[in-house]
């Protein structure tokens, strides 16, 4: 898999599906234009509704005006007052006869505070520390960082201690708001006090640093723990700065800890994973500081010096840490760093969706494999196939959700095909296959994972068509649609007889048990007629050296093909048309005997403006066409063909199917669904 050279810019750059001139381009070709209910904005050709990847220009992750925190309505934090302590704290303070100090210097009224706590630390009053240093912290943070950040780590320390220590069991209550409010005290004091931490270039991984507050100085080490190295750690961000837009669904997780962004940086060791990554790839992290006890306490110049790690958790990896005898869960955020990826600039510009169609040859130097979370050899591999006119960003809510089920993230690790979708889709079948057996090589030379010998493939639309290819025995059933002739006595270089023995020759491949097809043309598309395919071949620029390998074999080999009809097939949409020679083929091929098949079907009949238009079929594939006899399960969704992978009808049966596969290896444990 070769990678072209990408742009790196600035993150928030809009996600373009197609850029103003190439939406013009189509505009010009198409006289006419409608919409229809539940469908993407569709062209009306010649009576033919094609689909339009459309232009829309936004975000994933929109950087908030200010970060989120659940504290600013309990504490009254974006009021005019200032903030204010709970009810319970200001009892606390009202029993104590500390009320008059609360509209006073909050340092004084810390300290007082901080003598009842000594004289009697009970979880109620060590808990109301937490609280009163917190807004501390918030009324001085601007006019003086060094004692806001005092303030903020006493806050983290107090409330650290009303949650986890032994001493304080007896008053902590679970279902008490004040525990959950003690979580969010510790998790957004954190926060603060890694962003000025990260201020002064202190919030690296590996190492330790001297951070110096007002009044103390703390050793802060920053550990890795989980699949991720140091090396791998580039920039870090808060999760609390992005808020989603395009993902419906967000997958977070409540406890200690604060989700971040980490932004992979490709080490110098050079894995052989990290050539499948892609460019500006993020990925969830959740930072916890652990507070090391005090070897040097009772020693004057030490007992001001703390030692505390921030730890960076994988949360693909665990949701949970032990502390003391407790056991911890974290506060993560999967979906975040997930859109904030795919915001990335050059991430976008290798899946713009047009240009796979329109200019397959610009698309070629970034079509592959990519991995968007760390390789796992311990996980199933799940590899997701795009469709026509679309790219790997399609399957982005689907991800979502799926990763959302924590027995599948805990068993699964998911991989997207990119691939130019204008020239036949046979073509991209073999250069998948070569993908596959390069991925297996590179990540597993000895054959030692068991785990990616049990691969899912998921295809839509076309992408089913290719998907299914990888599991079919060719015989000599694809070369006799070319030839009654062997490749071999081809007059033409051995390159490029190789290379069409690739195409038309294949065997299933092994590491494949399972493959799941959604809205896939199995008999064609009666969309492919003569109006889309004339447009096909105005809208689609085939590579040059594809148009011209096909012309010198026709020229250099007269009377050798016994129809040159599949050479004349040039783009996907004339590969789709139910009488190309390939799709029957297809259809009839040997599979492999260990391969078990799902199918997903869409159907609009009951939308009466569409389903009068198109009949039984989800707008584009009726159907009939997209009925599979081999399939062990098949499901019909009401869904449009452009939208249907994203359904969560269509999604709970991948989970489902997923699922299953799983239960073949492992007994199924009820509680983890």
């Amino acid at each position: 898999m070769v990678r072209s050279p990408f742009y790196e810019g600035p993150i928030h750059a809009p996600r373009v599906a197609c850029s103003r001139s190439e939406c013009v381009a189509v505009e010009n070709v198409v006289p006419s234009q409608t919409k229809a209910p539940g469908m993407s904005w569709l062209l009306l050709v010649g009576g033919l509704l094609v689909a339009s990847s459309g232009c829309i220009s936004t975000d994933w992750a929109r950087l908030r005006d200010s970060p989120l925190n659940p504290l600013v309505h309990q504490l009254r934090l974006d009021s005019r007052r200032g903030p204010r302590p709970t009810q319970r704290t200001l009892q606390m303070l009202r029993r104590n006869d500390l009320v008059e100090h609360l509209d006073g210097d909050p340092d004084e009224l810390l300290a007082e505070a901080q003598l009842v706590a000594s004289a009697e630390p009970t979880a109620e009053n060590v808990y109301a520390i937490a609280e009163l240093a917190y807004i501390a912290a918030q009324k001085v943070e601007k006019s003086n960082k060094a004692l806001a950040l005092d303030m903020y780590g006493t806050a983290v320390a107090n409330a650290y201690m009303y949650l986890v220590d032994e001493d304080y069991e007896l008053g902590r209550n679970p279902y008490d708001p004040r525990f959950r409010r003690a979580c969010d005290l510790y998790n957004n004091s954190l926060e603060q006090v890694l962003r000025m931490v990260q201020e002064q270039g202190m919030l690296k991984p590996g190492g330790t640093h001297v951070v110096r507050t007002s009044r103390q100085e703390f050793d802060v080490s920053v550990a890795v723990r989980g699949t991720w190295h140091e090396e791998h750690f580039g920039d870090l961000k808060f999760a609390s700065d992005f808020e989603v837009q395009e993902l419906t669904n967000s997958y977070k997780s409540f406890g200690l800890g604060v989700p971040m962004i980490a932004v992979y940086e490709t080490s110098v060791h050079h894995h052989p994973e990290e050539r499948f990554y892609p460019p500006g790839m993020s990925f969830p992290v959740t930072a916890f500081l652990r507070v090391m006890p005090n070897e040097h306490r009772g020693q004057s110049d030490t007992e001001s010096r703390h030692h505390c790690v921030v730890e960076i958790h994988d949360p693909l990896r665990t949701k949970e840490i032990t502390v003391g005898n407790q056991v911890i869960p974290l506060e993560t955020d999967l979906t975040t760093p997930l859109a904030y990826s795919l915001d990335n600039p050059s991430f976008k510009k290798a899946n713009v969706a047009i240009r796979g169609l329109r200019k397959p040859e610009t698309s070629m130097a970034v079509s592959g494999l990519y991995m968007l979370e760390p390789y796992d050899p311990a996980k199933i591999p799940v590899v997701m196939v795009h469709g026509f006119w679309s790219s790997l960003v399609t399957w982005m809510e689907m991800f979502n959700d799926l990763r959302g089920t924590e027995r599948i993230r805990n068993n699964y690790q998911f991989w997207f095909y990119l691939y130019p979708t204008g020239p036949p889709f046979w073509f991209a079948a073999s250069h998948l296959r070569n993908e596959l057996a390069m991925a297996r090589e590179s990540l597993d030379p000895e054959q030692r994972s068991a785990r990616l010998k049990r691969m899912v493939l998921v295809g839509h639309s076309m992408g089913g068509l290719i998907a299914q290819m990888q599991t079919m025995e060719s015989s000599d059933d694809f070369w006799s649609l070319v030839s009654d002739q062997p490749p071999e006595s081809l007059n033409a270089d051995a390159e490029l007889i190789e290379e069409l023995r690739r195409t038309f020759y294949f065997a299933p491949d092994p590491s494949i048990q399972r493959v799941v097809t959604i809205a896939t043309p199995f008999r064609g598309s009666n969309f492919s007629n003569m109006a889309t395919q004339w447009l096909g071949r105005k809208l689609i620029h085939l590579p040059e050296q594809l148009v011209s390998k096909r012309d010198r074999l026709l020229a250099d080999n007269p009377g050798y093909f016994a129809s040159s009809h599949l050479l004349d097939i040039t783009t996907s949409v004339d590969a789709l048309a139910p009488e190309s020679p390939m799709i029957p083929a297809v259809l009839g091929a040997s599979r492999a005997s260990w391969v078990t098949y799902h199918n997903i079907m869409g159907d609009l009949e009951k939308k009466k403006v569409v389903g009068s238009v198109t009949g039984r079929s989800d707008g584009v594939v009726t159907t009939e066409s997209a009925h599979f006899d081999d399939a062990v399960s098949e499901v019909t969704v009401e869904a449009d063909h452009f939208n249907i992978h994203r359904n969560p009808k269509t999604i709970l049966e991948v989970r489902r199917i997923l699922l299953e596969h799983l239960s073949q290896f492992e007994p199924v444990t009820p509680t983890a669904y």
